[in-house]
């Protein structure tokens, strides 16, 4: 099935392309979402209308992000403070939204769904590096040291 991408979207293709995806992708994430239309003409010769207002969003988003990036940078070492064992495990963990919370208290909004943990949530005390995914091809680092309380 082919679709026109009204996004940029990560390992699929930019604004405009005209790519080939199976239906279900199509019918339940792209079209739902808003991310794609499907190619038949009349959608072809809407998309061509519209498209210098779809491109302008997409730089406007993009100077956002980074701007976003840099003040993030600027952060530093972000704390947070969590029950510890006496072992130095955590009793629980700490996830992606613990992170976007000390993040936006730090003074820098960031969603939950922009942090990435490739190892799973962080079980111990100490200081970590996070990366987070702020746009399609924006991606900065932050410092988390997780401090222990008894």
């Amino acid at each position: 099935m082919e679709v026109i991408l009204l996004e940029n979207i990560e390992n699929l293709g930019s604004l405009g392309d005209k790519v080939a995806v199976k239906s279900g992708f199509a019918r339940n994430y792209l079209v739902p979402q808003g991310k794609a239309k499907m190619a038949t003409a009349a959608n072809i010769a809407e998309f061509e209308a519209s498209r210098a207002e779809l491109e302008k969003t997409a730089a406007e988003a993009k100077t956002e992000s980074e701007a976003r990036q840099q003040v993030i940078e600027a952060l530093g070492v972000i704390e947070i403070t969590a029950r510890v064992g006496s072992e130095g495990k955590l009793f629980g963990s700490i996830g992606t939204a613990d992170i976007a919370n000390a993040v936006t208290a730090a003074g820098v909004a960031v969603e939950k769904r922009e942090i990435r943990l490739p190892d799973g949530a962080i079980r111990t005390v100490g200081e970590h590096q996070i990366d987070l995914h702020l746009y399609t091809d924006i991606d900065t680092t932050v410092t988390i040291s997780i401090v222990g309380e008894e």
